[in-house]
């Protein structure tokens, strides 16, 4: 499965490491992770937001492997922000991890379920 970046010239240009749309053709295998929260498997929450944004990445990664997948299988992501104050380090980090990766994605500002929780990142996959 290799996806293929869309970019609609009707639609403004993706800026910062993502694609506006994702194609996936033949697909086989699609994984749907539910909201991946920055919790170490000891139960410890990390106390600044890039280290609870790397974790939660690392936790995407840990189910992506479990299906016998990696970040090159990542379609699109959506990532929940407590704040917006943390919209430029979630832009650092999400570039640290995916490097050259462009899946589809979507920042939203909301409550999450536990306030020691900075965010939480959900994901589709497909192989």
């Amino acid at each position: 499965m290799k996806p293929k970046h869309l970019n609609s010239i009707k639609a403004p240009v993706a800026t910062g490491g993502y694609s506006q749309a994702v194609e996936v053709s033949e697909v086989r295998r699609t994984l749907y992770i539910s909201g991946q929260i920055p919790v170490a498997v000891d139960g410890h929450t990390p106390g600044t937001f890039k280290e609870q944004a790397r974790l939660a990445w690392e936790n995407v990664k840990h189910q992506l492997e479990a299906a016998d997948m990696s970040l090159d299988n990542l379609v699109r992501h959506t990532t929940y922000l407590s704040d917006r104050k943390y919209c430029e380090e979630n832009a650092e980090v999400r570039r640290e991890v995916l490097g050259d990766r462009q899946p589809a994605l979507t920042v939203i500002i909301a409550k999450i379920y536990d306030e020691a929780w900075l965010l939480e990142i959900e994901a589709v996959a497909a192989a």
